[in-house]
């Protein structure tokens, strides 16, 4: 299976690709965002390590049920040939109704089929007025077009 764009990465690949998987993300389809990643990937989330496709649905499934009304932004940091970073944040609320913000970056590395085969995520989350939100896209589903970027805001 094939997923591209695929390595050596360019700017504009890499940019892409992490828009891709922004949209996979805010699907909020646990099995559509693990067929971007290899049959065996690596997967840091916060302080959780694991393995493997399975694995992954199961954490994403976990994360869903527990983070509602999910919109998330990623933006690439940076890139090599097969590698990317991105900066992220994505806004949620518990079911008691109180949102969150949350903040982090990750760390990619693809195969030359396009498959991320490792993922090191770091994560910090901040409490928010749901005024304070800034993500109202209808939800799931991807970021309009005409909804930018984290650009230079850094929180």
């Amino acid at each position: 299976m094939s997923r591209p764009p695929l390595p050596p990465f360019t700017r504009e690949t890499a940019a892409q690709k992490a828009r891709m998987a922004e949209d996979a993300w805010n699907s909020r389809d646990p099995v559509r965002v693990s067929l971007a990643y290899t049959e065996d990937s690596r997967w840091r989330n916060r302080s959780e390590v694991f393995q493997g496709r399975e694995a992954i649905v199961a954490f994403l499934t976990r994360k869903w049920e527990k983070e509602h009304d999910y919109r998330l932004i990623k933006d690439l940091w940076a890139f090599d040939e097969s590698r990317i970073a991105v900066r992220f944040q994505y806004e949620w609320h518990d079911a008691g109704g109180q949102w969150n913000r949350s903040y982090g970056n990750e760390q990619w590395e693809f195969d030359e089929h396009g498959l991320m085969k490792r993922r090191e995520a770091s994560i910090n989350d901040i409490m928010i007025a749901e005024k304070d939100r800034r993500f109202h896209w209808a939800a799931p589903g991807p970021r309009p077009a005409d909804v930018p970027g984290l650009g230079t805001e850094p929180f």
